[in-house]
Parts: C-alpha cells; structure tokens; sequence
C-alpha cells in the first residue's frame, strides 16, 4: 500500500522536531551540568534533570514504542521520579542515543494503516496521531523545562539558534 503524501509529512515532521531538534537540545544541555546538577532538586515537589531524563526514556517507550511499535510494555513510571543519582551523565546520553535510534527505526517503519488505528496506553484511548502528537509536545515540553534550568542554574545562552537571524520576517 502506497502510504500517502500525509502520513509521510507526519512521520517526517515527528523525526525532525523529536530526533533533530529535541535529542540534541537535550544531549547538549546535559553536557552542562556536572552530575550534582543533573540530580538536584529544588525542592520536593520539583523532579531533577535527571528523573525528567528518565521520564523521557520511560514515556516514549510506553507510548511509542508499545503501540506503534509493537512492543510489550514494562514502564515503571514511579521509579523514574524516585530515582536519585543512579545513573551518570554518560549513561544518560547514552539512554537518549539509544532511545532516539530506535525511535527513528520505529517511525520509518510505520504504515499508514497503524497511524490510523486506535490503542489503549496509561490509560488512554488514542489514535496513532495523537500518539505521535503526544509523544512530540510531551518530550519537548520537558525539554524545554531542562533548558530553562540549564539557563537559569549556568548563566549561559545555550545556542540552539546559533548563526539562525530569528528577526528575519517572511517575505
């Protein structure tokens, strides 16, 4: 079955934002955090840099790779909040790479017919789009919250437009 000029555009714009965008926004910010950073909590009701890492990790498996991906779901989502300094940064970025590696097969081997289909995940009842939607607003909306730490706790720009002219208008 020919998949159609949407579901192409769909599943691109996914890997762009998700695998383009958010992975490095994401590697890059944990390259400026020294490993007390990546676990440190500003108060209890706060989860550090690194829990939101695994959050990440536990959330695109579960919505992603169990439905749309055919795979068995085991996410333990209590533990990815309650843990605290398990993993270095390296084992972080490693989790990311290998999470987005296998995102991006998974994404590149989705029908049609799967996009459209309707799943039960964390209680749920979703379609393929709105699985593929969640999965992209949900991982940057947590990225976005990683780098505001990142600015606030370092002081830095951390150049995700560098050499872009954002006040370029559309002709």
């Amino acid at each position: 079955m020919k998949e159609s000029k949407y579901h192409l555009l769909l599943i691109s714009e996914v890997r762009r934002r998700l695998i383009g965008e958010c992975q490095s926004r994401l590697l890059k910010c944990l390259d400026h955090l020294n490993e007390d950073e990546i676990w440190y909590r500003p108060n209890a009701e706060s989860n550090s840099v690194g829990n939101l890492v695994l959050h990440l990790c536990g959330n695109v498996r579960q919505w992603l790779f169990s439905t749309l991906g055919d795979q068995l779901d085991h996410r333990d989502r209590r533990a990815e909040f309650s843990a605290k300094e398990f993993h270095r940064r390296a084992s972080l970025k490693k989790m990311i790479e290998d999470l987005m590696h296998e995102a991006d097969d998974i994404l590149g081997n989705i029908s049609e017919e799967k996009v459209l289909r309707d799943y039960q995940v964390q209680g749920f009842h979703e379609n393929g789009v709105s699985i593929l939607v969640h999965v992209t607003e949900h991982f940057s909306y947590h990225v976005g919250q990683i780098t505001y730490f990142v600015k606030a706790h370092k002081n830095l720009d951390v150049g995700y437009y560098k050499g872009q002219d954002l006040n370029k208008s559309s002709d």
